[in-house]
């Protein structure tokens, strides 16, 4: 038990002249790594490109204090994985199974909604339209440092799975060599292809390029730390990326009638996960404000990560008094959080008033661990502001979409005559003569 340790998150008031300031100072984050972080990643990727296994094996020995003589000895095998599954506590492989069911349940009806292929025809009998396919082979990153997540291999590989991605690879660093067997019997149960213990800036290096022994992906997902997001931003336009995240965020938009332990814990919830991570209550009640307080002075000793939570909560974390809901609303929307908790009586009346967020969790009763791990939606979400124009990762991200046009003839004399013009407008004469040679 922390006895010792005390958080207190900044409180703000709206009403105060020195809140836009205050706010701002907050709220700020870079999500720019230092220069010594580029420099050391760009190092990394470039060996890594140049020497392939050899390079992977030197960096994961000294990284993770392995003794590894080849990478093809940090595969794991689907027979391993398989073990790791049945080695796992029965109630662990159960969660596993039923958060599997229902996040597979919610990307396949995304999947329903808008991943179809589709065309028509018009008046003139061409068909137009889009064909819509999965790609070939994507890299999935899991987290293996500070803490281990089975479910970021849910959320990743499930619904790469459920587009119809055909190779799934996933990389996971393994420090000291421990191996954390939930990890790999989520990876087992949610189908991933192959899976090798390396992390870091040389597992997106050796997924970007391929190696004798890693194939080559065309898209690389999930979280990592700063030398993985600047891996990642670095190997964008050789493969695709899902986003860069930055870190974990909660804002709980509450009008005080949720009992205040239930609101500390998850501001908690957040804090947990590092420093860095980003807790903020709004609500437009002082004395509820305070209650929330009082909670976390009094359950934060119990927290097996208190001081990770207080050193959060303490830098970065904000308990904020509003003048009204709908004003809460408003900063809501400035801030656009990954996770956005609706805690009040009636969370469909304010639902509509918000526009930024990677999800919105609605009433008392849904707490944002319960989207980490199991409601089904994807946790994977835009963080860093990012939400005002980003989206969850979802079966979208694992699927391409290639434009379908079939011209008639009839059909080419109308279209033939615009491009032509078009075209010698833009001083392009070959485009012109294609679409001329095919008029009657």
């Amino acid at each position: 038990m922390a006895m010792n340790l005390r958080a207190t998150p900044a409180q703000l008031s709206t009403a105060n002249a020195s809140f836009e300031a205050d706010f701002k100072a907050r709220l700020h984050w870079s999500a720019e790594t230092d220069a010594g972080i580029e420099d050391v990643v760009a190092n990394i990727l470039r060996d890594v490109q140049t020497r392939g296994d050899a390079a992977v094996l030197e960096y994961t020995n000294r990284f993770d204090g392995l003794n590894a003589t080849s990478v093809a000895s940090l595969e794991l095998t689907q027979t391993e994985l398989k073990a790791a599954f049945d080695a796992i506590p029965a109630d662990q492989r159960d969660a596993l199974q039923a958060a599997t069911k229902r996040v597979r349940s919610y990307h396949e009806a995304q999947k329903k909604a808008n991943g179809e292929s589709w065309s028509y025809r018009d008046e003139a009998g061409s068909l137009l339209g889009q064909k819509v396919t999965p790609l070939d082979r994507v890299g999935i990153y899991v987290p293996g440092g500070k803490a281990t997540y089975p479910s970021s291999v849910l959320m990743n590989a499930i619904p790469a799975h459920v587009a119809g991605v055909e190779e799934i690879i996933m990389v996971v660093p393994t420090p000291k060599g421990e191996k954390n067997l939930m990890v790999l019997a989520a990876a087992y149960i949610a189908g991933v292809s192959r899976a090798f213990t390396i992390g870091g800036a040389q597992a997106v290096a050796a997924l970007a390029y391929g190696t004798a022994t890693i194939p080559k992906v065309d898209k690389i997902t999930g979280p990592g730390n700063a030398y993985v997001a600047a891996a990642k931003r670095r190997v964008f336009g050789i493969v695709g990326i899902d986003m860069i995240a930055g870190p974990s965020e909660i804002l709980v938009l509450a009008d005080g009638s949720t009992p205040p332990d239930w609101v500390a814990m998850d501001l908690f919830s957040q804090a947990e996960h590092d420093e860095l991570a980003q807790s903020i209550l709004l609500c437009p009640n002082a004395a509820y404000i305070a209650q929330v307080q009082e909670s976390i002075n009094r359950l934060l000793p119990d927290m097996p990560r208190a001081a990770i939570i207080a050193k959060s909560l303490n830098d970065r974390g904000a308990l904020i008094l509003t003048r009204s809901m709908e004003e809460a609303c408003d900063i809501s929307n400035r801030i656009a959080p990954e996770h956005l908790e609706v805690s009040s009586r009636d969370p469909h009346r304010w639902e509509p008033m918000l526009k930024h967020a990677g999800a919105i969790f609605l009433g008392a009763f849904t707490s944002e661990s319960l989207g980490d791990y199991c409601a089904g939606p994807n946790h994977v979400l835009p963080t860093s502001g990012t939400a005002r124009f980003s989206s969850p990762l979802g079966v979208y991200d694992f699927q391409k979409r290639s434009s379908i046009i079939e011209v008639s003839e009839a059909g080419a004399q109308e279209l033939g005559k615009i491009a032509s013009v078009l075209a010698h407008g833009e001083g392009l004469q070959a485009h012109a003569r294609a679409a001329e040679l095919r008029l009657r």
